[in-house]
């Protein structure tokens, strides 16, 4: 079972999860598309979710530079 946390003051996810074992974070858009994100060390998802981090902008600086697309979960 993922364990989905939900984002607030964000436009651009309304939730995230990490998959320790796998090293993949998975990010929900507000049109209830899920996408995934791999090789993602624990260092990498404590970056995406530290307070005051812009989810949307490491998105684009960061994750999209990782092995990512539609979760099929």
């Amino acid at each position: 079972m993922i364990d989905w946390q939900t984002v607030g003051g964000s436009s651009r996810i309304i939730a995230e999860a990490y998959l320790p074992e796998m090293e993949t974070i998975l990010v929900r858009f507000p049109d209830g598309k899920e996408h995934y994100y791999a090789a993602c060390p624990p260092t990498v998802w404590e970056e995406f979710t530290a307070p005051g981090q812009s989810r949307g902008k490491y998105i684009a600086t960061e994750l999209n530079a990782k092995p990512h697309g539609p979760w099929l979960g």
